[in-house]
């Protein structure tokens, strides 16, 4: 099933101590060394704040992480998640891949070159990013290869946890980095999705402008739409901080009117929560409640739970922008100076080149963008966060049923009747390996028909090329209708397992 939509391309203060009260500015100029200190603030603060959440990471889903639980920060922490864990820095390698693509085919690089990059790549992806890899690879392309009917993750945390780099290329310039999220957001997310990219990414470029967290927070909310769900649930997460001085009464509230989703298939109608805008809200928390200090704010990202690396590690890149390489505190410095010389799995980049690439980039972004490089001088021609378009995902749609299937062996054909107007279909393909090991070439080939149409679909068994669903259709006519899944092509020692289904309906 492909769906067509058409990509449409999105078209003041400087520094407090320069303020003056009252005004707007039109332009900052800083120098190359103040602009370098806080684009390496950002990927600095990003690993950092990824690391230091890594062990509660999706362990605490629909509860915050107890005080009585001490999130460690041994020495030579990130050196071993480095030499041990490198899949946990989706965050830094699926940022970089586009880094290395604008580095090789210029700032206007075509979103083709950008998707193909990370569709191609070996590393590990997961929902949106997933969905995302698996319809570049059968054909669907940007922008429908992000868009909800192709892919039911498009209202998840992916491209949030990746467009950081947009926001530190950007200095002060908030519509240049939205047109960057426009192009590279849509290949994996639509919607909340999207505009969970759009908003962190606009919090970066305001860091580089206050030393103010609540501006920053406030002030990036400009740039998405006010009658979105997105743009609602973080207004509310604001208020909340503000008028609560205890983090856990604002964390009850979004959970009670935020957590119950029914987009991410596997996080509907469960405590494990990938969406954008809930996870946007912890990292605006850490950053509320954290006032500025860099342990707290880090630590209060992570108690929130749910993404506990992502959340960390995006507010821990804000404020590292916000203060600088030079102020992060040497208890998180230590860690991170065993690693910076060395390239993050599967790319060509280290801590140390992405500091240079993001500095020449952003002095590309300021050039084209009406700003001025004079020397060791940097003029920013200051711009306003603007609206991006609205975009709702799940449309028009209501949930009827959500149900554990535990169903391992489609030798023999799986049938149901439903009466709705979409469904999801959740499983894989598991081998003898039952690992995570890319070292089959098996794919699988399910037979769904549905209503007398039939549609063939492949499966593969390789984990980087996994189909993240079975099968979902969310344009069906309202009403009874019977699906029937088959296995084609069974091998031994293999199975098709399917773990859930999920039936939608038009809402009334």
């Amino acid at each position: 099933m492909k769906i067509k939509i058409i990509a449409v391309l999105l078209l003041c203060l400087p520094m407090a101590m320069a303020c003056n009260a009252g005004q707007k500015e039109k332009s900052v100029t800083l120098t190359k060394e103040q602009l370098l200190d806080k684009i390496k603030g950002g990927w600095a603060g990003k690993t950092i704040g990824c690391t230091f959440g890594s062990p509660v990471e999706f362990r605490y889903n629909g509860r915050m992480v107890p005080d009585t639980t001490v999130i460690p920060w041994p020495d030579h922490y990130i050196k071993w998640e480095y030499d041990n864990e490198s899949g946990l820095y989706d965050d830094l390698y699926m940022d970089l891949t586009f880094v290395d693509v604008l580095e090789r085919c210029g700032l206007d690089a075509p979103v083709d070159s950008l998707a193909k990059a990370f569709a191609y790549a070996g590393y590990k992806l997961w929902h949106a990013n997933q969905a995302a890899r698996y319809n570049i690879m059968h054909g669907i392309n940007p922008p429908e290869s992000g868009y909800w009917k192709n892919n039911p993750h498009a209202d998840d945390i992916d491209f949030q946890i990746e467009s950081d780099f947009a926001g530190l290329m950007s200095p002060g310039m908030p519509v240049a980095a939205a047109e960057v999220c426009d192009r590279v957001g849509h290949i994996m997310n639509y919607g909340d999705g999207w505009y969970g990219g759009v908003y962190v990414a606009t919090m970066y470029t305001l860091a580089f402008l206050y030393n103010d967290i609540d501006k920053v927070v406030n002030e990036a909310l400009r740039a998405i739409p006010d009658s979105s769900d997105y743009h609602k649930c973080i207004s509310d997460a604001i208020r909340w901080s503000k008028e609560n001085p205890d983090w856990r009464v604002t964390w009850q509230k979004i959970e009670d009117k935020y957590a119950d989703e029914i987009s991410c298939p596997k996080g509907t109608k469960d405590p494990f929560d990938i969406q954008a805008k809930v996870n946007s809200a912890y990292v605006v928390m850490g950053l509320l409640y954290g006032k500025g200090d860099f342990g707290r704010t880090i630590d209060i990202a992570a108690r929130c739970g749910a993404d506990a690396d992502c959340n960390p590690s995006t507010a821990a890149g804000i404020l590292g922008t916000m203060l600088g390489y030079s102020k992060i505190p040497e208890k998180w410095m230590v860690n991170l100076r065993e690693v910076e010389d060395r390239n993050f799995d599967y790319t060509d980049i280290s801590l140390n080149r992405a500091y240079v690439l993001g500095l020449d980039h952003a002095l590309q972004m300021v050039k084209r963008n009406g700003g001025k490089v004079d020397g060791d001088k940097v003029m920013i021609a200051l711009q306003t966060p603007t609206p991006v378009r609205l975009e709702q995902s799940f449309e028009g749609l209501a949930l009827v049923s959500k149900d554990t299937v535990r169903y391992n062996n489609f030798r023999k054909p799986w049938v149901r009747d439903f009466e709705g107007s979409g469904i999801v279909l959740m499983g894989r393909v598991r081998g003898k390996a039952h690992s995570e090991e890319d070292n089959s070439d098996y794919v699988a080939k399910l037979a769904v028909d549905i209503d007398g149409k039939r549609e063939t679909i492949d499966m593969p068994e390789s984990f980087t090329r996994r189909r993240f669903d079975i099968y979902w259709n969310y344009e069906l006519p309202q009403g009874k209708h019977k699906i029937t899944v088959s296995w084609l092509n069974p091998i031994p020692d293999t199975n098709v397992i399917l773990e859930g289904t999920l039936i939608y309906k038009n809402k009334e």
